[in-house]
């Protein structure tokens, strides 16, 4: 779903041997997983134990493995249909051979024990987990993949602020107590609006070559130069968020801790400013986005664990 990391990791060579194990890993960005998919997730519980009280660490684990395994569906679904579309080769078609069809069958596999999972999870948790769980999977599904194609559709970025906001939150913190919280859908607010934030700054490099194969996305609509002002506007929101709960009563002060991931928010506006037209150069701007996101939500969920220990 979303490609630009840190750096990348390794690739294990698609023609080379390895066990099924192996090639299905190094479709799997690890990075993400621990940024996207295991951030807000940790969030959710974290509000239920340190803002309720509640913590059940065997079904803490039984929805962990259904995140992992919908983050195998959306990184294998992500580079199949890629590879097909040619979004990643439009200027050069030769360097690297289309995607297997191992990837999506490994995608679907994942994808349905996933929705295993989040099945079992509803036997106790009620209906809420299974409205959660489908439309979690209709954005990763159709992210990229057909009939709907989100990102296609100008809806990509709208689609991971959901995921990765409030379906997941929400669906982490009714896992624990079974019920919703108004503050809780507040502080999905964090993750979901700087992740979008980073999925809208990972497309600005891309922006040729996006528009090329028919990518809908905010850059391709708005251009480079304010896709940059769109991804600092997005994630400024998200940081402020702290400031509102805590004005509202919904959030405790050590909240306010998050506002420390701001430099990093600057750093990166700097950067982006200075490079939007020149990709290569553009990757300063993405890092400091990817460490602001890490940073933000990590003290956001700090403090809130904080808070149990120490209210």
């Amino acid at each position: 779903m979303i490609k630009a990391v840190v750096a990348d990791p390794p690739h294990f060579d698609r023609k080379a041997g390895g066990g099924p194990v192996l090639k299905v890993f190094s479709v799997v960005r690890y990075r993400f997983f621990l940024y996207a998919g295991l951030l807000p997730y940790l969030l959710g519980t974290a509000w239920a134990y340190g803002m309720e009280g509640t913590f059940k660490p065997g079904i803490f684990w039984t929805g962990f493995l259904g995140i992992f395994l919908s983050v195998v569906g959306v990184e294998s679904f992500n580079e199949y249909f890629d590879s097909r579309m040619g979004t990643d080769r439009v200027f050069n078609p030769e360097d690297e051979d289309p995607i297997p069809d191992w990837v999506l069958w490994a995608g679907i596999a994942a994808f349905a024990a996933a929705a295993s999972v989040g099945l079992y999870l509803a036997v106790a948790g009620g209906w809420p987990i299974v409205l959660y769980t489908l439309l979690g999977g209709l954005a990763a599904v159709f992210y990229v993949g057909p009939p709907i194609r989100w990102v296609y559709r100008g809806l990509g970025e709208t689609m991971i602020g959901l995921s990765y906001g409030p379906w997941m939150t929400l669906g982490s913190l009714h896992l624990q107590t079974g019920r919703f919280s108004w503050g809780a859908l507040l502080a999905s607010a964090v993750p979901g609006l700087l992740i979008m934030a980073l999925a809208v700054v990972n497309a600005i490099p891309d922006f040729h070559q996006d528009r090329l194969v028919g990518k809908r996305n905010i850059v391709v609509r708005v251009g480079r130069l304010n896709g940059v002002k769109v991804y600092l506007l997005l994630a400024a929101l998200g940081l402020l968020a702290p400031v509102v709960g805590v004005a509202l009563g919904l959030f405790p002060p050590a909240t306010l801790a998050t506002l420390l991931a701001a430099p990093l928010l600057y750093w990166s506006g700097r950067e982006g400013f200075k490079t939007y037209d020149t990709p290569r150069d553009f990757i300063g701007a993405v890092r400091f986005i990817v460490v602001g996101y890490i940073a933000g939500t990590t003290l956001f969920t700090a403090a809130l664990v904080l808070n149990r220990w120490f209210a």
